[in-house]
Formats: structure tokens, C-alpha cells, sequence
């Protein structure tokens, strides 16, 4: 009976469901733990400033192309689906406002956490496993260095303050692409759309944009960090070890943001 009930969708099922649980408790535990690790060496600077540079590189500059260029369509198609129907209300004057709204508060950094993710976590992890699985992570134990500290250290503190500055610009570019496309969709003048803007956009919105921006360059760097970390079984541990990294990095973002989102919007 018992033989038989294995083989049964419904079994398979509830089983990929606990594996699912288990997979992120385990992740969130971990994560948990190298986050806690990784505060308590920031005391001794485990890191040079040679290194934060180069890391701050790869977040703010490599990152950076491709996150605009994202945002930037976003508020062009947002632009074009609102701009016209908006005009042809008499509600013109909003435009500016509705797109600048979206682009601050939500938009610019769940785009840019979407690309820097793709390029940088998905990275991050892949490097960090393969030192894992090649026992270069040992040899820097044997050598009386903590991983966590050495590794992480200029990893997670790069995304943390880069993430805000990659947002800021992308918020800009996306607020220009939204004038551009109301411009040529709807005829609605430049300034017509950055009075609205200007009226629109308040010093709340731009706080908590930053704000969110920090958490998810936090979220995303020490997640990916963690489960590149957490590798093991070869080459195939490294792609595990990679897709996890990106999707719990996903997931994180769109929690953290529900989350800013209640307490500063609500």
C-alpha cells in the first residue's frame, strides 16, 4: 500500500512542497547566520579599500547599462499605454506625476534589483561556489582568515551603497523616458509633464526610495554571497547553488518591498 501511495501525483506533490519548505528554511537560516557573521567582522575591517572599489565597480558601473535600459523601456511603455488616454480626459497635467510616482517608489528599484540580480548576484554566487567546491574556501581557513569576513565583507558592503546611486540615476533616466514618450504619443509639452513632476514628487517618496534601495542591495548581495557559500557536489552544486542564489534574491526583493511599501505607504 505504501509502495503503491509513493507513486501517486498527490504524494510527489506534497513531497516537492516539503522539500520547498525545507529549501527555504534552510536558506533562510543560513542566510541568516553569514548575516550575523558578517557584522561581527565589520569591526575588524577584514577587507582592503582596493578591493570595496573593485567590487563597487562591478555593482554601480557593469550593472548600469543594462538596468537603464530596462527602466528606461518601462517608463516609455508605461508612458505610451497612459500618456494619450490621460490627454484625451484632460488629465495631461497628471502625467508627469503618475510616471515619476511609479518610477520612485516602485519601479526604478525593482527593475535595477531585477537586473543587478541577473548580472551581479547570479555572479557573486557562481564565483563564491566555485571556490567552495574547488576547496579554495578551506585553504583560506587554514590559513586563519574567516571566509565570511574576507569574502563577504566587500561583496555586501559594494551592493549596500551602490544600490541607491544605481536606483537614482535609473529613476531619472526612466522620469526622461516617460517625458519623451508622453511628448511624441500624446503631444503633451516637457513642461507640462516636469510641472507635473515637480508638484507630484514629494522628499517621502525619494527617502524611502533610498531607503529600499540600501535593503535591497543588502538583501540581494548577502543572499547571493550565502548560497554560493552553502555549494557543494562539483559543478553541478555551482548551477544549484547559482539558481538558488537568484531566486530567493527574487523573492527577498519583492517581500522587502511589500514590506516598505506597508509601513511607509500605507
Amino acid at each position: 500500500m505504501r509502495v503503491c501511495y509513493k507513486t501517486t501525483y498527490t504524494y510527489k506533490l506534497i513531497r516537492m512542497f516539503l522539500l520547498g519548505v525545507e529549501n527555504l528554511i534552510s536558506t533562510l537560516g543560513n542566510v541568516v547566520s553569514y548575516g550575523i557573521d558578517f557584522i561581527k567582522g565589520l569591526r575588524n575591517k577584514p577587507t582592503t579599500l582596493k578591493e570595496l572599489i573593485y567590487q563597487s565597480y562591478r555593482y554601480g558601473v557593469t550593472s548600469l547599462p543594462i538596468t537603464l535600459s530596462i527602466v528606461g523601456m518601462t517608463s516609455i511603455i508605461v508612458a505610451m499605454q497612459v500618456a494619450g488616454e490621460m490627454v484625451k480626459q484632460g488629465a495631461g497635467n497628471y502625467v508627469g506625476m503618475l510616471i515619476a510616482i511609479l518610477m520612485v517608489r516602485e519601479e526604478a528599484a525593482i527593475m535595477a534589483g531585477f537586473a543587478i540580480i541577473s548580472m551581479i548576484g547570479s555572479s557573486l554566487a557562481s564565483e563564491i561556489a566555485t571556490m567552495k567546491v574547488t576547496e579554495q574556501i578551506d585553504a583560506i581557513r587554514v590559513l586563519k582568515v574567516n571566509p565570511v569576513h574576507y569574502l563577504f565583507t566587500p561583496r555586501v558592503l559594494a551592493g549596500t551603497l551602490m544600490m541607491p546611486l544605481v536606483v537614482i540615476i535609473s529613476s531619472v533616466v526612466g522620469i526622461l523616458g516617460g517625458a519623451l514618450a508622453s511628448n511624441v504619443v500624446s503631444g503633451l509639452s516637457y513642461k507640462a509633464y516636469f510641472d507635473s513632476v515637480w508638484f507630484g514628487l514629494n522628499m517621502h517618496d525619494i527617502q524611502v526610495c533610498i531607503m529600499k534601495s540600501l535593503a535591497f542591495g543588502f538583501v540581494i548581495s548577502l543572499i547571493c554571497c550565502s548560497c554560493g557559500m552553502d555549494a557543494r557536489d562539483g559543478a553541478k552544486g555551482v548551477g544549484i547553488a547559482t539558481t538558488k542564489s537568484v531566486v530567493w534574491s527574487f523573492v527577498a526583493i519583492v517581500v522587502v518591498d511589500l514590506i516598505f511599501a506597508a509601513a511607509c505607504f500605507y
